[in-house]
């Protein structure tokens, strides 16, 4: 239960847009207490990452007879988080500080902290060490810990640690807490959820931000998720989840953890496997790679993410052999990490073959491999181009991340495409034409979040409910248009015209290249949520997704109606035909 809680309001500019920035500190469990930085406002998560709910940085205090401070804060949270962690402890008593991972997010206020603890002692993995001494830039006592791994605080407090690569750096390991059964896991089994809650109790109202996240940072690293929980399956029991985002699980450990495991095991059955290659704190590679890989995950093609600074030569060349498509990051051409991602690059050039698909991106990190040079090396091994080279020429903004997710899309959806043929092929000619007889409107959806944009052709479409009035559309998975209906999202249902439908539909049924402006050329106003009107549509609807349904290979997406218009009263909708019900 919640033991104290106290709100700080942050300090802002003259002339600025007040952000709120409050710290909750509370009692988890004997002699442990989380201090959580709730980010209200932030709608955004590293730019790639649609939010509607803020985010939380979680940190622990575990007092033994020593003292171990498990994770820090956003340095955002500078002035907050320290006044909050001196009020509940002299900093010169804190004996070790748990890295999870070196991420800015969680470890962003470690060099703060260690200047009011020189003393301490830093305990992570061994990548998780190196990279901190390029953060941090002082001496510091270190002690390097692997799976099984202990550290008595005494009084009980053993701490156990697991390795936890890949989830979603490179570096991470979970902290299990034998005294309490608290499982500390930073990023694994958390979400971008702001709320005075400190823990899970409403399950269905975090459902859809614990699975969004689950997409975005975990979807690509699912082999590694599941080596993670086995490692977890060997521990005792774990009562409580001190997750570095978002509330803390207690309620519903055991059905969020299966969620995991069972979305995860979905995800690696494919047969079909892209290696993306990317540098862990370099420039923006990290984001994205992790866009690119979302859009490719959303076709149901697995995905395993190595970061090439700290990747080992027998791995890459493991990976490499195994997959059907890489996706490479541009690595600095000098500086630090340059030794080992050059070598990791000559790994890979070595294991490559000429059956594979072969992508490469710019990290935008100020330093990067010429990507002219490396295409051309690739060209003279004669794999196949997954995408032309993804150039980066300014920071990546919301339009970056989309252009960089729908290449992803567009790989996966080629490397699919002769499967799903093959089971079409397969499906019984007497069913297929029986529901193809099932009829339907035409739509076109419409939506607008920040510089991101898509609109698609929709059939699928259904009056649901009366009070709210509301309907569902089906949303096929792949669709670049899904990642901007999430739960909260906004969009336009605009509905077309029996007899002037044709040139609309014949528009919007064009395959767009990724990043391709889906408007041009059309006739569109802004509707009051910002999304494209189209101006030669029959009637429009403005609309807020409320929930979403997973049906194998769509998302039943369930809205509400906030305003609407026709523009023709004897006009009728145009309606579709189908001969079969193994397409659209």
């Amino acid at each position: 239960m919640v033991a104290k809680a106290q709100a700080l309001t942050g300090q802002f500019a003259p002339g600025t847009q007040p952000k709120r920035l409050t710290i909750q500190v509370a009692g988890v469990a004997a002699d442990t207490t989380t201090i959580r930085s709730l980010d209200w406002d932030r709608d955004r998560f590293d730019i790639e990452f649609g939010l509607q709910n803020g985010t939380t940085y979680n940190s622990y205090l575990i007092r033994g007879e020593k003292v171990a401070l498990v994770d820090t804060s956003h340095e955002k949270f500078r002035q907050l988080y320290l006044d909050a962690l001196r009020g509940q402890i002299d900093p010169a008593q804190i004996d070790y500080i748990v890295i999870s991972h070196t991420e800015p997010d969680h470890s962003g206020l470690v060099k703060d902290v260690l200047a009011l603890a020189p003393q301490a002692t830093v305990v992570g993995a061994k990548v998780a060490i190196a990279f901190l001494e390029d953060l941090v830039h002082r001496p510091f006592e270190r002690i390097l810990v692997k799976s099984g791994d202990t550290l008595d605080l005494g009084n009980g407090h053993l701490l156990e640690f697991v390795s936890a690569p890949n989830l979603h750096w490179p570096d991470t390991i979970f902290t299990y807490d034998h005294q309490t059964q608290v499982l500390y896991t930073c990023d694994a089994f958390g979400m971008h959820f702001c709320s005075d809650a400190a823990y899970d109790e409403d399950l269905e109202v975090i459902s859809p931000d614990y699975r969004f996240y689950y997409e975005c940072l975990m979807a690509p690293n699912a082999r590694s998720v599941l080596s993670a929980m086995k490692r977890m399956d060997a521990l005792p029991a774990v009562t409580t989840i001190g997750t570095g985002h978002g509330p803390l699980l207690r309620h519903n450990v055991e059905e969020l953890t299966e969620r995991y495991r069972r979305w995860s095991q979905e995800k690696s059955k494919s047969e079909t496997l892209v290696a993306v290659f990317y540098v862990s704190d370099y420039g923006y590679s990290d984001r994205i790679s992790q866009a690119i890989a979302r859009g490719i995950t959303k076709t149901g093609v697995a995905v395993e993410m190595m970061d090439m600074r700290s990747a080992d030569p027998q791995e890459v060349n493991e990976l490499v052999g195994r997959a059907t498509g890489l996706a490479i990051g541009m690595p600095p051409s000098s500086g630090v990490g340059s030794k080992e991602t050059q070598a990791t690059l000559g790994t890979i050039l070595a294991a490559v073959n000429a059956k594979q698909t072969v992508g490469l991106f710019e990290s935008y990190g100020g330093d990067d491999e010429p990507i002219d040079t490396l295409a051309t090396r690739f060209e003279d091994l004669a794999p196949v181009p997954a995408f032309a080279p993804l150039r980066i020429k300014d920071t990546p903004t919301e339009a970056t991340y989309q252009l960089c997710e729908e290449t992803g899309t567009d790989l996966g959806q080629t490397l699919t495409q002769a499967g799903k043929l093959k089971k079409l092929k397969a499906l019984d000619a007497d069913l297929e034409k029986a529901l193809g007889r099932i009829s339907s409107g035409l739509y076109i959806i419409t939506a607008q979040k920040g510089e991101a944009s898509s609109a698609m052709l929709a059939s699928w479409v259904n009056q649901a409910s009366f009070q709210p009035l509301g309907f569902t559309v089906a949303v096929a998975k792949d669709r670049a248009i899904e990642s901007l209906m999430q739960v909260g999202d906004e969009f336009v249902l605009n509905i077309l015209e029996e007899g002037k439908h044709l040139p609309l539909m014949k528009h919007f049924l064009k395959r767009f290249p990724p990043g391709a402006d889906r408007f041009a050329g059309v006739r569109t106003r802004p509707a009051t949520n910002g999304s494209p009107l189209l101006a030669d549509a029959l009637a429009y609807l403005e609309c807020q997704v409320v929930s979403r349904m997973e049906v194998s290979d769509h998302w039943v997406v369930y809205c509400t109606v906030k305003d609407g218009k026709v523009s023709d009263p004897e006009g009728i909708t145009a309606v579709h035909h189908r001969k079969v019900g193994n397409y659209y």
